[in-house]
């Protein structure tokens, strides 16, 4: 018999990745997803297909999913700044109700649960590289606290989930993703600067762009997703990173970016220099020993074989919005 997997936020960037592994796999596939900031685009190629079904549902309401379910994964969530500043409450619901809703869908259904956490659990870090014992420098009142605390509030309701109802659960915290099928204009770095130099603009760095960031290839991480969701390895529950330990200046990103995309002036000429946002982390690099250990995972697609992969992709979007003649000056947050 397949076994079943739920996939809320499933229509989003990383979401919509798992959904095509776990179908690939052999898994019979649920996805529930309102749509915020999620694109049904993202899995339409899976309609119609066995064993695929795409239900439309805010997972902080009441979940009633008829028949078994062996797997949960809890992507539901806004997860870029230009989201979850322009949807605060939103953000923390999900973060707080959607994830207790899920909880208890698990506990129910006695299915093993995934929660998709994140590196931003560990805030402006003083530990560096960062492991899972580090308990993070979390401003709670910051603008970004509303992702970061709804994130430590999700880990905080599994663990006790785990410990008192005995459920099932992988805590995945997840560091800087990027790959194709991301939003033209997500508001992350990666996408920021790629969309910029497609159009001609100069790229926006901030603050002096020494700031550093550690960036996985979207394939990279839903193979570690997949490999923690189904160990079986003892103390699995303890939340474990991943991401790509090869960290680099957001300046250099910008100047890779620059490089792979031709464009008019000098590289020096084509980049901008705008203050540092309040409570961005001066940097973030995952210490994945955890992962090597428990999973046997680590990525293997390097950032210029990522980044190629994710221009040519991007390339192709501004293509098709040119050509429909989008302004381009719309909020990438779907409001459906």
């Amino acid at each position: 018999m397949k076994k079943t997997v739920l996939i809320t936020g499933g229509a989003g960037f990383i979401g919509s990745w798992l959904c095509d592994l776990f179908h690939s796999r052999g898994f019979e596939v649920m996805v529930l997803d309102n749509l915020l900031t999620g694109n049904v685009k993202n899995i339409e190629h899976l309609f119609g297909r066995p064993g695929f079904v795409f239900l439309k549902h805010d997972v902080t309401n009441y979940i009633h999913v008829p028949g078994r379910l062996d797997y949960i994964l809890h992507f539901a969530s806004p997860a870029s700044p230009i989201d979850y500043l322009e949807l605060p409450i939103q953000t923390l619901k999900v973060g707080a109700l959607g994830t207790h809703k899920v909880l208890g869908l698990a506990k129910e259904k006695n299915a093993r649960l995934l929660l998709a956490s994140t590196s931003e659990v560990y805030g402006d870090p003083l530990e560096h590289p960062q492991k899972e014992s580090y308990w993070g420098n979390v401003n709670p009142i910051g603008p970004r606290g509303v992702y970061d605390e709804a994130k430590r509030f999700a880990e905080a309701l599994t663990m006790a989930y785990h410990r008192y109802h005995g459920v099932e659960t992988r805590i995945a915290r997840i560091f800087n993703t990027y790959g194709p099928r991301m939003r033209l204009r997500d508001g992350r770095a990666v996408p920021n600067f790629i969309n910029q130099a497609l159009r001609g603009q100069k790229l926006t760095v901030y603050g002096n762009g020494m700031q550093t960031r550690s960036f996985c290839f979207v394939t990279d991480l839903v193979e570690g997703i997949f490999r923690l969701l189904t160990s079986e390895k003892p103390g699995i529950e303890e939340p474990v990173n991943l991401g790509n330990p090869e960290e680099m200046t957001l300046l250099e990103l910008a100047r890779r970016t620059i490089k792979m995309i031709p464009g008019k002036g000098k590289a020096g000429e084509r980049i901008v220099f705008k203050p540092l946002p309040e409570d961005d982390p001066r940097v973030r690099k995952p210490d994945i020993s955890r992962a090597k250990k428990l999973l046997g995972w680590k990525p293997v697609v390097s950032a210029e074989e990522g980044l190629k992969r994710t221009i040519s992709y991007f390339s192709e979007q501004f293509a098709q919005e040119a050509k429909s003649g989008s302004s381009g000056r719309k909020s990438g947050i779907r409001n459906k």
